[in-house]
């Protein structure tokens, strides 16, 4: 995990190994489950709400002490599951924002939990640029990103600044709440790419040989149905959704300058 990463911390264990191998859970927990979100989606794993319940027993359990907790971060990251989820069950682009207004005013529900069980530094990540993603770039073969999915973005990253502004400012026991602007530094780096030697800033590396397949995608015999690119260092995106190794790279040099500082004691 880049966070972890650059506070000089080991990755933390996955929440499902804390009983394989316990001597690691000093090192933290990670209760993300793929695919999930703040409410329920397609996949049948824990939520956000559920995850923290998980986090609460751990404390219960004495296996993190109040100064463990007064001493840690704790990330909160949403990948916009929630979002997909909606479009997937028709969803309507009138209820779009009411529905936005909903997902964040239940991760500032968990936030506030988040500080009551005693953690003193909370960063939440704001979500990176949508229409950016090669799949929504897919219509202009990758030359430029979808205004709408970002306007629904910058809805959501505004809202989410309102209520970590006013956390902070009504914050009585000196903990601190960060965002992590992935959104500036996305575009930071799609808008200057040769900056940080990336030349196809839309396009991505691994993709389906037709519109039938995806990245990893093979057919009845095994056969590979997707090509990779020769170079992925010098691509920003991997597939239709995710960033390579080299474009988060460059995303979180721009986060070393901002908001990855205040992670520091």
């Amino acid at each position: 995990m880049a966070v972890a990463k650059y506070l000089g911390l080991r990755s933390p264990l996955p929440y499902k190994f804390r009983k394989v191998i316990p001597q690691y859970l000093k090192y933290g927990v990670n209760f993300a489950y793929g695919g999930t979100g703040v409410f329920d989606t397609s996949f049948s794993y824990p939520n956000m709400t559920i995850q923290i319940d998980f986090f609460n027993q751990l404390i219960q359990e004495n296996v993190f002490t109040p100064s463990d907790l007064s001493n840690s971060v704790a990330l909160v990251s949403v990948a916009g599951n929630d979002y997909g989820f909606y479009l997937s069950t028709n969803g309507s682009a009138q209820g779009f924002p009411s529905f936005i207004t909903s997902v964040v005013n239940q991760i500032t529900t968990n936030l506030i939990r988040l500080q009551k069980l005693g953690v003193k530094k909370i960063v939440v990540g704001g979500f990176e640029p949508f229409g950016c993603l090669p799949l929504f770039t897919t219509p202009s073969s990758f030359q430029r990103c979808n205004s709408t999915f970002n306007e629904l973005v910058v809805l959501h990253n505004n809202l989410l600044n309102q209520s970590v502004t006013k956390l902070n400012q009504q914050s009585k026991d000196h903990t601190t709440f960060v965002i992590l602007d992935l959104y500036d530094s996305f575009m930071s780096v799609l808008n200057d790419p040769s900056t940080n030697n990336i030349k196809d800033q839309l396009k991505p590396c691994c993709v389906g040989v037709s519109s039938k397949y995806f990245c990893g995608s093979v057919d009845e015999n095994n056969e590979k149905k997707y090509t990779v690119c020769e170079n992925p260092k010098s691509a920003f995106f991997w597939d239709l959704f995710h960033p390579t190794q080299a474009g988060w790279n460059a995303v979180y040099n721009k986060l070393h300058k901002g908001a990855l500082h205040q992670l520091q004691y």
